[in-house]
């Protein structure tokens, strides 16, 4: 009970007002009046003296509230925050997890009970039971070291608790050339295949890995190439702050998919107006950032033309028209009350035209190619209360691709459409749910014209609706589960597949965790198949994954093991997809291996560095394949080493990226069997310098294969053998042994020091 003792110096006259007003003030706390400096008499004190006794009975009584608060294993939690909800009353554990309090509130209320790393505890009762409590808090599961389902899943950016790799090391890995997909490829998981560029993923073919955008799917990821000549990512890293790069056992939300999904996030706000200018030495690029107070506006613009660079340095094509592409990419953002909506578009348009070596043409062969792309995103994502949120989204792809090969020619369009509708209830800190719906639609046009054959028509529609549902289960912050199941409906195969996937994972210290992952994948043929034939079915494999991940003091070290099933793959008995294949669904195959990753940015004084191994074994039977064999885009050893190095004195970041790869398989047919040999290993040292003129503007230059390394991509045959009856050969090289690169990179910004590269 809180005692409180006035003194007040009155005359008896208006000591009645006085006290009453005293009274309104202090009307729920007991206290005592002493009067002095005035004469009163006798009978006065004894009024005084029966006012208190009375307002002292009047006055509500106290409540007492106690217990004892513990975590779930019974240990004490000192410093526990526990208060009345909506009330002042309240205390702290002590040492032992003790606490108590009094109170004057009556009635049914809320008992708070919160402490850092620890659910809050809430109990809802009348306070006059609230005695003797036994309070166990369970442990947060949402904080910074709890638990991350991570199996099969490197991240980048800010925004994730595990970061493989950062936007920004996208820009300073020598051997990425500024490229999304460049950057990936020095990762485990993945195949050298270097005259492609695309990205091959433990034993997959590159196309079944997709790309997606703010969880939206991009049909045409990669820009247009030639033979031997590997394609790059559309798309700009500077736009992006987020990117998930599954490697396997990926989430139901993302379907048609064999092998792999990157995941590309944009920025949801710039944090100032800037402008970015770049002058190459294979063209120009102009950026732009506008921020208002609820929306922004960014933009990227680039023109690259190979012209004055094949001038100076050759390399093995004839170009009759050197490469050139006109690109554009802008992003508009607006936040709403409770949500976030943003508009991505992209377009680009490429062409070149050049003849190339053939071992069966002595005058080459003619190659020329025209593409138009454009791409269009949008999405929202909203919260409806305080336990529910949804997102929405939409992309279309227009695609255009004029090809001319020696006399034949090939005019193709695609148009594409991708809708997706998805919920998220938050029904506890302990289990979430995810479920929602999405739609493909694909238009696929062809038409082909040579010597004998006019405008040659071929194509087809396809139509394909899917449902998904996923739960995180969270049983502490040790160990949680994700479970789920997808469901598509193929209109153009009138078929019907079901994908359950399940993952897990357990924390074993506070710097490791332990993950498994089981999924079941699905995916239509390619459009070089559906083209010409639409008689069959989605293609299908299983995932099995086991995980080990150490991450703490700035060094990540992932161990992986996995198993690939496939089945129902797409054969044929042709050279190559044509109109008079036949088709059939009988391919089948595996992959297995063990991938290792080591990133240190503390060990060395301004050195970040990272590691890469993987071990691939893997058949396969599809395609024209006899027999099940290696194929010829899969290396059994991958090795990957990246290093940065911030030299201060110099204001310079300098840093190298280094690939081996086994060799990969080939037919020859001056031997018997099918992919009978291998070629040589692959070796490429890669460096590049970064030097901070100003803090905003930076002159970049780098080169890749340093060491003049002479890879063989593969072979080529002759079709008829020589009088010897021997198949001669060509060996199938990289159009030029080394790529040179200069840039000067000026940014304008609002505070003066950002600059595209500022976290050198």
């Amino acid at each position: 009970m809180l005692h409180v003792f006035c003194e007040y110096s009155i005359h008896p006259l208006n000591f009645t007002v006085r006290f009453i007003k005293v009274f309104k003030l202090l009307n729920r706390v007991q206290f005592c009046i002493i009067i002095k400096n005035e004469p009163i008499n006798f009978i006065m004190k004894q009024l005084v003296f029966i006012f208190c006794l009375i307002i002292s009975n009047i006055l509500p009584a106290q409540t007492n509230i106690n217990g004892k608060v513990t975590d779930t294993k019974g240990m004490p939690i000192p410093g526990a925050n526990i208060y009345l909800e909506g009330t002042y009353d309240g205390s702290t554990s002590d040492e032992n997890g003790s606490f108590s309090f009094k109170t004057t509130q009556t009635g049914t209320l809320n008992l708070k009970v919160s402490y850092m790393s620890f659910e809050t505890f809430t109990m809802v009762g009348d306070v006059v039971y609230m005695k003797n409590l036994q309070v166990k808090l369970r442990e947060d599961v949402n904080t910074l070291d709890a638990v991350v389902l991570s199996a099969g899943t490197f991240q980048a950016g800010d925004n994730s608790k595990v970061n493989v790799l950062k936007p920004l090391d996208i820009v300073t890995t020598a051997s990425a050339m500024g490229d999304i997909i460049g950057a990936f490829q020095t990762l485990p998981g993945t195949s050298t295949v270097a005259e492609d560029g695309r990205l091959f993923v433990r034993g997959g073919d590159a196309e079944e890995t997709q790309i997606f955008i703010d969880g939206i799917r991009v049909f045409s990821p990669y820009t247009p190439t030639t033979n031997n000549a590997p394609t790059r990512g559309r798309y700009s890293p500077f736009l992006f702050d987020g990117i998930t790069f599954s490697t396997g056992g990926y989430s139901v939300e993302f379907g048609q998919a064999l092998s792999s999904v990157l995941l590309l996030n944009t920025i949801d706000e710039p944090d100032q107006e800037k402008t970015d200018v770049g002058i190459m030495s294979l063209g120009a690029t102009l950026g732009n950032t506008q921020k208002w107070e609820k929306s922004s506006l960014s933009f990227n613009a680039s023109y690259i033309n190979l012209a004055p660079y094949n001038a100076i340095f050759p390399n093995r094509n004839n170009w009759i028209k050197p490469y050139e592409t006109v690109s554009g990419e802008t992003v508009f953002r607006k936040k709403t009350n409770k949500g976030l909506f943003k508009l991505y578009g992209a377009f680009d348009v490429t062409n070149f035209e050049l003849t190339q070596d053939d071992i069966n043409n002595p005058d080459g062969v003619y190659f020329k190619m025209k593409n138009k792309n454009f791409y269009l995103n949008s999405s929202y994502e909203a919260e409806l209360n305080a336990t529910w949120s949804y997102f929405g989204g939409l992309s279309y792809t227009h695609g255009i691709n004029d090809l001319n090969i020696i006399d034949s020619a090939v005019d193709a369009a695609e148009n594409s459409l991708h809708a997706k509708l998805k919920f998220k209830n938050r029904i506890s800190n302990r289990f979430k749910l995810y479920f929602g719906t999405e739609y493909f639609a694909t238009n696929f046009k062809e038409n082909y014209s040579d010597a004998s054959i006019n405008n040659a028509k071929y194509g087809y529609d396809n139509n394909l609706v899917a449902a998904f549902a996923e739960a995180d289960i969270f049983i502490s912050k040790n160990l949680a589960f994700k479970t789920g199941l997808r469901a598509e409906y193929s209109q153009l195969f009138k078929e019907t597949t079901v994908a359950p996937r399940l993952s897990l994972a357990y924390k074993t210290s506070r710097k490791s965790q332990l993950s498994l992952a089981y999924g079941n994948f699905y995916q239509n043929p390619s459009s070089t198949v559906l083209k010409f034939n639409q008689n069959l079915k989605a293609q299908n494999t299983s995932h099995f994954i086991a995980n080990y991940q150490y991450n703490g003091d700035r060094k990540l070290f992932r161990a992986e093991a996995y198993y690939k099933n496939y089945d129902d793959l797409v054969k044929y008995d042709t050279d190559f997809a044509a109109f008079d294949s036949n088709y059939n669904n009988n391919g089948s195959g595996f992959a297995k291996g063990i991938d290792l990753f080591w990133r240190d940015s503390k060990s060395i004084k301004n050195v970040d560095y990272w590691v890469s191994y993987s071990l691939l074994d893997t058949k396969r039977d599809y395609k024209n394949f006899t027999m099940e064999a290696q194929p010829n885009f899969a290396n059994t050893h991958n090795l990957s080493v990246v290093g940065k190095y911030w030299i201060n004195d110099w204001r310079s970041q300098v840093g190298f990226s280094y690939a081996f790869a086994s060799g990969r398989t080939y037919t020859n047919p001056n031997e018997t069997g099918f992919l009978n040999e291998k070629t040589k290993a692959y070796n490429s040292l890669s460096v590049n310098w970064a030097y901070l003129i100003s803090p905003q503007k930076i002159l970049y230059a780098s080169v890749t294969n340093a060491l003049g390394f002479k890879n063989i991509n593969g072979y080529q045959y002759a079709n008829t053998p020589d009088v010897n009856g021997n198949f001669n050969r060509r060996a199938l090289q990289p159009a030029a042994d080394q790529f040179f690169f200069v840039g000067f990179f000026w940014t304008i910004s609002e505070d003066k020091k950002s600059n595209q590269l500022d976290n050198l």
